[in-house]
């Protein structure tokens, strides 16, 4: 398996979470030059340049537990996409305290097998458990039909809609323990 242990943020029942290493630059860029899996995340399929650039910022986590992680098969080290909790940005650009963003890439060869939602399950255990944040939110573009029912499995809210130049849906979490 190409990782090290010790880089493990996270695992599941079939999935590790972990920090992206070089070894996982060509999957990743095979995502983001997916237009199935662009679709709803951006629109176009991105450059294999592009794509690149957008990884190296990924080699480099956010924090030290928020951010978007290499997710991987327990049982071969196989890289499938990113998940995570990652900080919840203002429109302003500063972070709302205590709250986190969701989100879940997985490739189009693993959808279907439950990997999203068993991700989901996960962060937000770990984003209420460890991290103590009381809200977890999530956009999803209207008409990701598959994202919408995880999000409505692991229990999240519609908040709001949003119409910009496409449609988005806003959800949220509050945290069991947080009145």
């Amino acid at each position: 398996m190409n990782y090290n242990k010790n880089n493990i943020i996270l695992a599941s029942e079939r999935l590790l979470f972990r920090q992206h290493i070089m070894a996982d630059i060509d999957d990743y860029c095979a995502m983001e030059m997916d237009p199935d899996v662009r679709r709803y995340v951006g629109g176009q399929p991105r450059t294999r340049e592009e794509a690149e650039r957008r990884f190296m910022g990924a080699v480099k986590p956010v924090s030290d537990q928020l951010s978007m992680w290499a997710t991987v098969l327990k049982e071969n080290g196989e890289y499938i996409g990113r998940c995570g909790v990652y900080p919840h940005f203002k429109p302003d650009g500063g972070v709302f305290e205590d709250e986190g963003a969701l989100g879940f890439y997985i490739a189009r060869e693993y959808w279907r097998k439950g990997f999203a939602t068993e991700a989901g399950e996960a962060f937000i255990k770990f984003g209420f458990g460890q991290l103590g944040l009381n809200r977890i939110v999530t956009a999803v573009q209207a008409g990701n039909d598959a994202s919408i029912h995880i999000l409505e499995k692991l229990q999240f809210e519609l908040v709001s809609t949003e119409v910009v130049h496409r449609t988005f849906y806003h959800y949220a979490l509050q945290n069991p323990r947080v009145t």
